[in-house]
């Protein structure tokens, strides 16, 4: 399995949904980082089930950072943070028949039945807890070079949110929020929507848009490490993303050349493009504008409804119904994996482009 992710900065997850404990490992952090165990705590907050729109699963977190941090620092050894499982319900699982939209046949296949079925093992969103804690040590040393990371949902069972306006004022706003809309109204149509589909059995999807601000021009490794290139590998690594497009994305199809062009200017603040099409990114490398993204989240496999499916054990064909505690929609909680996933590639982009001490003290 490649469980590791990162060339400078590297994290590695580990962990299955109803074991012991799941944890990260982050290497090649600089040393002098802060490391601010209350923002660790809020950005799992963000992530943890809540309401009626979520999974009835609740856990604490209570996670314990076992080395790497010293006197509340990064010390520039691997750093590694275990999170405890504890409201598991595994009697909810058995081996038999797959659960379509899951990966219960693709490990069953790759790893030849040895996989921990129990709640998608190591496949669950659950993992996602220790990116999301990997996230916030780096999200923090971002923000002290001036990098803001946020995200909202633009849009979640056929409901849209207000656009992204002003960053300065949306992205500070939007971190705070457990339910990330621009638009309260628009995001209450959107829960009721959720719980909707919840009372028939369903699920719904939605749309992350994601912006950066303040990353500084000339980041990323073309060809095969461009920007756009390693944010994608790393983001469908976030369960239930099927797709990620780049400012104007799948748009560019209908534009000519003369709409899709950014027009380049110089200003006191330096050079600039009067439009962001592109997304903040021309070749594969950061532009120093906004950079741009969102992703495309699919609507959670795990339903109660019944569905056609196939016995592992038997090899015959036969009626699912999918029992357990299961989120109707997930969008709502990805956005802060995806804000996780963005800061861990860009901390390593960064390392690569500044060396890894830009982070640290020495680059303040």
């Amino acid at each position: 399995m490649k469980n590791t992710f990162g060339s400078s900065v590297s994290v590695t997850l580990f962990g299955e949904s109803h074991g012991a404990e799941i944890g990260t490992v982050i290497d090649g952090l600089a040393p002098g980082l802060p490391v601010d165990e209350s923002f660790i705590a809020a950005q799992l907050t963000l992530r943890r089930p809540a309401g009626k729109i979520s999974t009835a699963r609740r856990e604490a977190d209570p996670f314990r950072i076992v080395s790497g941090v010293f006197e509340g620092k990064t010390t520039g050894t691997p750093l590694a943070l275990l999170i405890p499982n504890a409201d598991t319900r595994s009697g909810d699982y058995t081996r038999g028949a797959f659960r379509p939209g899951h990966a219960d046949y693709t490990a069953n296949v790759k790893y030849h039945g040895f996989e921990d079925y129990r709640g998608g093992g190591h496949f669950s969103g659950r993992v996602t807890a220790a990116l999301v804690a990997a996230g916030a040590v780096v999200i923090s040393a971002l923000k002290q070079k001036g990098i803001l990371i946020g995200t909202h949902i633009a849009r979640c069972a056929g409901i849209s949110d207000a656009p992204l306006g002003d960053l300065s004022v949306d992205l500070p706003r939007l971190n705070s929020l457990p339910f990330a809309v621009l638009n309260e109204a628009q995001g209450q149509k959107m829960q009721l929507a959720v719980e909707a589909a919840a009372a028939e059995g369903d699920s719904v999807g939605g749309i992350l848009e994601t912006a950066v601000t303040g990353l500084p021009a000339g980041v990323g490794e073309p060809w095969f490490d461009t920007l756009e290139g390693v944010l994608a590998h790393a983001l469908f690594s976030v369960p239930a993303v099927k797709g990620v497009e780049f400012g104007s994305g799948f748009s560019f199809a209908d534009l000519r050349g003369s709409e899709a062009n950014d027009p380049i200017r110089k200003d006191p603040e330096g050079i600039r493009t009067l439009t962001n099409h592109n997304g903040g990114i021309n070749g594969g490398i950061s532009n120093g504008m906004p950079l741009l993204f969102r992703c495309a989240v699919k609507p959670t496999p795990s339903i109660s409804k019944e569905q056609l499916s196939v016995n592992g054990l038997t090899g015959e064909n036969e009626t699912l119904q999918v029992r357990g505690r299961h989120d109707p929609a997930i969008v709502h909680r990805a956005r802060v994996v995806v804000d996780s996933v963005t800061a861990l590639v860009l901390c390593d982009q960064l390392a690569q482009r500044f060396g890894t001490d830009w982070l640290g003290e020495a680059g303040i």
